[in-house]
């Protein structure tokens, strides 16, 4: 969970989250079946623009590093690394996914140390461009 604030999650994603954890198993579906369960979820048509939904390209900076990294939120069957194309079922999907432009979370790496990154920008947002069917 984002610190200290609930993260903004579209009925339409919500309900297919529901489902892709349902069909899947592995260390992370868990994680975000916690995260999806502490969620608010509003209608697609009213979530503000800020917030990080499927198929956003979202940048977001780590912390630690410095580093500014630009990715698209996508399902498993559509995760592409080299296109940048992240799965919501990856650590830092996970992370990512019902945040807001600002906002940050410590999210434990796969070596066990946390890392925190923060949102820092939003370039593509389906729900603000009137995609409905993404």
């Amino acid at each position: 969970m984002a610190n200290g604030e609930s993260i903004l999650i579209t009925e339409q994603d919500y309900e297919r989250l529901a489902l892709l954890i349902m069909h899947s198993n592995g260390p992370n579906v868990s994680v975000l079946e916690e995260e999806l369960a502490c969620a608010e979820v509003v209608n697609q048509k009213e979530i503000p623009n800020n917030v990080v939904t499927m198929n956003s390209v979202v940048t977001f900076v780590s912390k630690e590093t410095g580093k500014e990294t630009e990715i698209k939120l996508v399902y498993p069957k559509d995760a592409d690394v080299t296109k940048g194309h992240v799965s919501v079922l990856a650590p830092v999907g996970i992370a990512l996914i019902g945040l807001k432009v600002g906002q940050s979370i410590d999210w434990p790496m796969p070596n066990g140390q946390p890392r925190q990154l923060q949102v820092t920008g939003i370039k593509y947002q389906p729900e603000a461009e009137g995609d409905w069917e993404l």
